[in-house]
């Protein structure tokens, strides 16, 4: 944290105003045209820095500073700190139009590091080119005795990050040949100590010893970045440089130039097996640039796994290992895309590993490289690779779900390949339970990786088990952070079968809820399960809806179920529709008791209703037990009004021989009498402490409902249309006043009037209400169905007498 004083000067810095800066800049400026800038003149400048860079404005300052700053930078005489600071300046300023540097003539590596970078953060392509141009022919050529190669390389991989095009093949090559030799021909003998020049320093320094391993033995093999050594050489910095870009290097240049005249008429078995048996007696320095490269990179790689086996003395050496693993099987991956004669070798090599570190929970953001590795090349070493996959979706998740940091590389490792898992194993598939879990314990940041790998996941085999597990996906969260409590010693709760669980940590072992907390943490598919066996466990971990963690979860169900549906809608046949909409009715009562997340789904859950019943009117027809017996309950229309409003729309809508000609009088009379019957409960005129309050929505819903059932069955006409003038005795009443306001009251009134209105014409009403066949898909009918309020309103002023012409 920032210390008081701190915070002040760094207010102070973005506060400056531009008259001070110039002001400040003039003072900055006197210090540098002395004699020899000194302390004074470094405190300044890391000033003037600290206020260009504070704001998140660009600062200008006029030419003459800018100048006098690159003048500075570039004087072979100046102290290394005050061209550091200077460099940083002018790339704060970046772009800069009175910048006048060039990179042309400069030979020195660390001057042409610090003018490199202000040339780079202008973002010029011609600049990049010509920076990238000059690097590699200062690399090319034979640095004085005290200069060194290592300040160029991270400007080099800057410039093919910016512009990959602007070497050309011919600079390519000879940056390849060097870091070739850099990678594999670094001195194994530890750096002198630099003589620190005092008093007491000895001139005869001890000969180095030699580099060392991670557990202290003495390296007898090639030098790589996890060699150790208390001084390194001038080489083993490059080794390490050239190792830490290879990856970026290998992506942008090793795979050019790869089809040789020769090696057209070979297959690419015969070329493997060749590798085979005659690379390692290949001269390699035969060999061009790039393949070299791309052939002591695969040793390198070999090597590090090779020494990743080792058990480190420190901790932080025993990370870098873990991290220099997962970098080598990359490039291994990425070399063999270039050149299928390493696929066999590094197949062998990567089976061997997988073997030595499947078991260690530590090493398992390296298990998805190899994957990878496997996946985009295991048919062509012809190695069944099911099981590295098995073990990764399988006991990854379920044990590691709770690691941020894996539970994104994993995620965004699926989803980057979806497509070849659906296409090459089931397994993806039926490990979606375990997937889920991620997103259960890390919702907010996975949520847009999961946007893009729910379609993939979907299918109609997994559909229902998916709608399942997104609605109970808070319930989830719930479950794993009770398990993570019970593996805890301090809180382990000993559970006796005899005594009804108190809390979730006793439930957790108990017989009565063992099942139930199994098929909610599954590490696969359980399609053939009842998952009505989690609803005693809804309420036993209702105890932890307020957690921030379950809240967080929740948030992300409904985004979720949306994108389900739609991704549903697009191969659902008939059944399937049929099914999840009895499903929809089901879980609208069976959910996890938040109440804001109750609210969000039945939202959702109601408009997605709408929507298949689109895809599939005749689900009406074929589900009419279910539905009227879901709106033939009155408590539905408080517990889940949106839901039940869309159900009695629905009814209404597509229960008519338009949409099905299975639809008789006899099943429109049945559901007239079960919203009659609903109407008829809910606009009974009780005594005045216990009305309840009924959504408005709601009671025009089953009033307009009513209307187009009578309309297709005339001889229910009479009765609605006395139920509709009942209406506004109802609504006058003291009991119903008190519990509606106005503007209520108004909006049923009027619904009220205006079917009654259009009941007085029947076949207005049977036109508007029941279309004929075609007449139902034409567009008046949709435009009329689109602006039904509209026409009925015109009906009504149809049918009301204009002012002044009232019958004497």
């Amino acid at each position: 944290m920032f210390s008081a004083a701190a915070e002040s000067f760094l207010r102070q810095a973005r506060e400056a105003q531009p008259e001070e800066l110039q002001r400040f800049a003039a003072r900055v400026a006197a210090q540098l045209q002395g004699p020899e800038p000194g302390p004074e003149a470094a405190a300044c400048l890391q000033r003037l820095h600290l206020v260009v860079a504070a704001s998140k404005y660009p600062r200008r300052l006029d030419g003459e500073i800018v100048g006098l700053l690159q003048k500075v930078l570039c004087s072979p005489k100046c102290p290394e700190q005050i061209q550091l600071l200077c460099a940083a300046i002018l790339r704060e300023m970046s772009p800069c139009n009175d910048l006048s540097l060039s990179c042309e003539n400069i030979q020195d590596p660390k001057l042409l590091s610090l003018v490199s970078s202000v040339l780079l953060a202008q973002g010029d392509k011609a600049e990049v080119a010509a920076v990238g141009q000059r690097v590699v022919k200062v690399l090319e050529g034979r640095l004085p005795e005290g200069q060194s190669s290592r300040y160029l390389l991270p400007i080099l991989s800057n410039v093919i990050s910016l512009s990959p095009e602007a070497l050309t093949e011919e600079q390519t090559n000879v940056v390849s040949k060097k870091m070739a030799d850099w990678l594999r021909y670094a001195s194994i003998q530890q750096g002198v100590a630099q003589p620190s020049g005092g008093f007491f320093s000895n001139p005869r320094t001890r000969q180095p010893g030699p580099v060392t391993e991670v557990d202290g033995a003495i390296a007898t093999d090639f030098f790589t970045v996890l060699s150790l050594a208390q001084h390194y050489t001038e080489d083993q910095w490059l080794n390490i440089q050239a190792f830490s870009m290879l990856r970026k290097w290998l992506l942008c240049y090793g795979g050019k130039g790869l089809n040789t005249p020769s090696s057209g008429s070979r297959s690419e078995m015969d070329k493997s097996v060749m590798s085979m048996v005659s690379t390692a007696s290949t001269s390699s320095h035969l060999l061009p640039p790039k393949e070299r490269l791309r052939e002591k990179a695969f040793e390198y790689c070999q090597r590090l796994i090779e020494q990743s086996n080792r058990q480190a003395l420190k901790k932080a050496d025993g990370d870098l290992q873990k991290a220099c693993l997962i970098e080598a099987v990359t490039i291994m991956d990425i070399i063999c895309k270039q050149d299928s004669s390493y696929v066999y070798r590094a197949a062998a090599f990567l089976k061997v590993l997988h073997s030595r570190i499947s078991g260690d929970a530590t090493y398992a953001r390296a298990l998805l490289p190899i994957a990878q590795f496997f996946l985009n090349h295991g048919e062509m070493a012809a190695v069944d690779s099911d099981a590295i996959y098995k073990h990764l979706f399988t006991d990854i998740p379920a044990q590691l779900f709770h690691n941020a940091s894996l539970a994104f590389e994993f995620v965004l490792f699926c989803k980057e390949n979806c497509r070849l898992f659906t296409e090459t194993s089931s397994i993806f598939r039926q490990s979606f339970p375990n997937l889920f879990k991620f997103l259960a314990w890390n919702s907010p940041p996975l949520i847009s990786e999961f946007v893009d790998l729910l379609p993939f996941l979907l299918d109609a085999g997994t559909a229902i088990e998916i709608f399942h597990l997104l609605l109970d996906l808070p319930c989830l969260t719930a479950a794993l952070d009770v398990q993570m409590r019970s593996t805890s010693a301090s809180e382990r709760a000993s559970s006796d079968p005899t005594v009804k669980p108190a809390t979730c940590l006793e439930a957790f072992r108990h017989p009565l809820y063992k099942s139930a907390f199994q098929y909610l943490l599954r590490i696969e598919s359980a399609p053939e399960e009842s998952p009505e066996r989690l609803i005693p466990l809804r309420q036993l971990l209702g105890s932890l809806a307020s957690s921030p963690r379950v809240v967080q979860c929740a948030d992300t169900v409904p985004v979720l179920l949306e994108l389900f549906f739609s991704v549903v809608a697009e191969f659902a046949d008939g059944p399937l529709i049929n099914q999840l909409v009895v499903l929809l009715l089901q879980r609208s009562d069976q959910l996890y008791d938040i109440p804001a997340f109750k609210d969000d789904v039945h939202r959702v859950l109601s408009s997605q209703l709408v929507m298949l019943c689109k895809l599939h009117p005749a689900l009406i027809v074929e589900l009419s037990k279910e539905l009227l017996e879901f709106s033939g309950t009155v408590s539905n229309i408080q517990n889940k009004e949106a839901v039940f409003t869309h159900v009695v729309w629905a009814i209404g809508e597509y229960m008519s021989v338009s949409y099905d000609k299975r639809c008789t009088v006899e099943q429109i009379n049945r559901f007239f009498e079960t919203l009659e019957a609903v109407l008829f409960e809910v606009t009974q005129v009780r005594p005045l402490a216990s009305i309840p309050s009924y959504a408005p929505r709601a009671i025009t819903v089953l009033m307009t409902a009513l209307t187009k059932l009578a309309a297709r069955s005339q001889d229910l006409i009479p009765r609605v249309s006395l139920f509709l003038a009942k209406m506004r005795t109802f609504l006058q009443s003291p009991a119903v006043t008190s519990v509606y306001c106005e503007e209520d009251r108004e909006e049923i009134l009027t619904r009220a009037t205006e079917l009654m209105n259009l009941l007085k014409m029947p076949s207005v009403a049977q036109f508007v209400f029941t279309p004929s066949v075609d007449a139902s898909r034409s567009r008046f009918q949709k435009e009329v169905n689109d602006t039904l309020p509209s026409a009925l309103r015109i009906v009504t002023r149809l049918l009301e007498p204009a002012p002044g012409f009232a019958s004497g």
